[in-house]
């Protein structure tokens, strides 16, 4: 059986469990939500293999390339 979920409910799910269980401020949760729903919207625009490439790089130069 598959089970869809749209990504807004569990955003949602898991910032409900931050603030209920892990006892993080509401407006950090707010912050990070708000965060990702901008990475989201940046997915759609020109700048997304800019952002590809350079974060692909960064992550190249912290791990150490390994070819």
């Amino acid at each position: 059986m598959t089970v869809s979920l749209p990504l807004v409910a569990v955003l949602g799910f898991f910032a409900w469990g931050a603030v209920k269980f892990l006892g993080v401020r509401t407006w950090i949760v707010v912050l990070i939500v708000l965060i990702a729903l901008f990475g989201f919207w940046l997915s759609d625009t020109l700048m997304a293999p800019s952002i590809e490439s350079g974060t692909r790089s960064g992550v190249d130069v912290i791990n150490g390339s390994h070819d």
